[in-house]
């Protein structure tokens, strides 16, 4: 009788493998987390392709005020993201962007605004929200694998959290490094929002920034910078 096909690899050798790739993965998410702690220093004068987070409710207002006191020309191009029910917020990112241009005789790079699909629209049942939370997944996806964005700033809003999750993955699998800045709402006096809570906890921000001294106290990694309103 012919000896039955045995496997290229052995039980012990499987589990060898295997633990190697968990400390391979191990070693590169500790890498990551100990590079995004550090700021920003490009490493040549050229600028950076730059997602901007968008969100009802405030946040857009607030990201308008931060983005006034940037230096524009270093964060380009720039790309707008809102949800897809928000075209308020993308309107008033065209004004910026239009005011922006007439101050410079219309001479920079032009912005590019998109729409993502939302997790979970208000009122949406939990059980209905598991498609369109895998839905919305998939598309933040194909949004960062378009944009590849070198920096991310978001304040807030639940869209930022799958688009930061992904960035923060690409990181980590070596597809692209986006520094991730996260702005707190000044809304948020004695503790961060659930976007806020998620990426502070999980490290996912490589700057965390809060506009009242007693969070920065209660959350010594991010760094206070005064009311931006």
């Amino acid at each position: 009788m012919e000896r039955k096909h045995e496997c290229c690899f052995s039980s012990p050798t499987l589990i060898a493998i295997a633990v190697s790739l968990i400390l391979i993965a191990i070693a590169r998410i500790l890498y990551v987390l100990y590079r995004s702690g550090k700021p920003l220093r490009p490493k040549s004068p050229k600028p950076v392709s730059t997602l901007i987070v968008l969100g009802s409710g405030g946040h857009t207002a607030e990201m308008i005020n931060v983005l006034t006191v940037l230096q524009k020309d270093w964060f380009s191009p720039r790309f707008y993201i809102a949800a897809a029910t928000d075209n308020m917020s993308l309107q008033k990112a065209r004004v910026l962007e239009d005011s922006w241009a007439h101050s410079t005789g219309g001479t920079g790079s032009p912005a590019k605004y998109m729409q993502i699909y939302r997790s979970r629209e208000v009122g949406q049942s939990y059980l209905t929200s598991i498609g369109t939370t895998l839905f919305a997944i998939a598309h933040a996806l194909w949004l960062m694998i378009v944009i590849r964005p070198q920096v991310v700033l978001c304040n807030g809003p639940g869209t930022c959290i799958p688009l930061c999750v992904i960035a923060f993955l690409f990181k980590v699998l070596g597809i692209r490094w986006s520094s991730i800045f996260y702005v707190e709402s000044i809304a948020r006096v004695k503790r961060l929002s659930l976007s806020g809570l998620l990426l502070y906890k999980l490290r996912i921000a490589d700057q965390f920034f809060v506009q009242w001294p007693q969070l920065q106290k209660k959350y010594p990694r991010a760094h206070h910078v005064g009311c931006l309103m």
